[in-house]
């Protein structure tokens, strides 16, 4: 059976799945610097915790050169209960710091420039560049990596390998919006422990490899 990848982004888009906080955070801010330091927040956090959190943030700064002058107690209180808070706060002052001193205030929009920042993958790098400046990257997590090898339309052992296979193999056209169609059917649907194949849309087009 191949993989119908034209059919699954069609069926996966017309789905109508409940969206996450976090993919619905995305969608209201376009800014590169508010995507940067919000996917920050989100790593080893659900997104019920990110999504207020980055907003009590924005309120006290939405600009690296307004951030780099709040305190660093007032922003792990602004973040507080995020996973590790306090060392997210220090680091998100730091890069503001960074942006401002060596960027002018901008977001490079490169993914090896945003790699060069403390606490700043691959994933992340991504998802700055498509969901902020609007360029074609694909953003791999856990979802992205697991849905696809379950549908048989690669075999990796890693997002990061997932990531490079996709550049290869997935249309462009797909780059942007894939990853928030893999998170809302990974969260909804595609679960990683019991996934609920009995309703999802795409059932028919997978191979169901489970690992």
């Amino acid at each position: 059976m191949n993989v119908d990848i034209d059919k699954i982004v069609k069926i996966l888009e017309n789905a109508k799945q409940p969206q996450s906080d976090f993919v619905m955070l995305m969608d209201s801010f376009k800014d590169p610097y508010i995507v940067l330091i919000a996917c920050i927040l989100s790593l080893r956090t659900n997104d019920k915790t990110t999504y207020p959190a980055t907003l009590r943030m924005l309120e006290l700064a939405k600009t690296p050169e307004q951030m780099a002058k709040v305190k660093e107690e007032d922003l792990a209180k602004a973040i507080y209960p995020v996973g590790f808070y306090k060392n997210k706060a220090g680091q998100i002052i730091e890069l503001s710091n960074t942006l401002v001193e060596k960027y002018d205030g901008k977001v490079p929009c490169d993914i090896d420039e945003l790699c060069k920042f403390r606490g700043v993958g691959r994933k992340t790098a991504n998802l700055v560049l498509s969901e902020g400046f609007n360029k074609p990257a694909i953003c791999v997590d856990v979802h992205v990596h697991r849905i696809f090898n379950r549908l048989g339309y690669l075999k990796t052992k890693n997002p990061e390998e997932t990531e490079f296979v996709l550049r290869q193999k997935l249309p462009k056209k797909y780059w942007i919006p894939i990853n928030s169609l893999m998170v809302t059917h990974g969260q909804n649907v595609c679960k990683p422990i019991k996934p609920m194949c009995d309703v999802c849309p795409i059932c028919n087009y997978c191979k169901k490899i489970i690992k």
